[in-house]
């Protein structure tokens, strides 16, 4: 008898800018705030610009592109669903489009990643259809 695997938890949030980020990226699209006033990009999903306060944005489309920021390989898993997982890479990649991200490095060994590494998005189906946003080593 196989012993079912815990599953992965979603994205919980009661903010209606951060719900339609989340609901954004289940098109495998990863879109962030632009200003429409500045051009400026964010991330976290937020009501007013940080550069120029201006409340009004578009969701414009990400390239996908960046860099590894910062990390930590993890090997205590926080959650039961991530135990099958360790050790793996939690990252903060910086995007092209200037804004940094949280996430996921996937299809890394832990002893590869390195600063400023080219990095590539990729969703990852977590259960029940949901998509996150994570991110793996670029081709050289």
């Amino acid at each position: 008898m196989e012993i079912e695997q815990p599953k992965y938890p979603q994205p919980a949030t009661v903010d209606p800018v951060d719900a339609e980020f989340w609901k954004l990226c289940q098109d495998s699209v990863l879109r962030f705030q632009q200003c429409s006033h500045c051009d400026t990009w964010r991330f976290l999903p937020r009501y007013m610009c940080a550069k120029c306060g201006s409340p009004d944005y578009e969701w414009m489309p990400s390239s996908g592109r960046g860099r590894i920021f910062s990390w930590t390989v993890t090997y205590q898993p926080f959650h039961p669903a991530f135990a099958r997982d360790v050790p793996y890479i939690a990252a903060v990649v910086e995007l092209e489009e200037g804004v940094r991200m949280a996430t996921r490095l996937l299809d890394c060994d832990p002893e590869a990643v390195e600063l400023d590494m080219p990095v590539v998005l990729v969703f990852r189906d977590i259960g029940d259809g949901f998509m996150l946003p994570c991110f793996k080593p670029a081709p050289k």
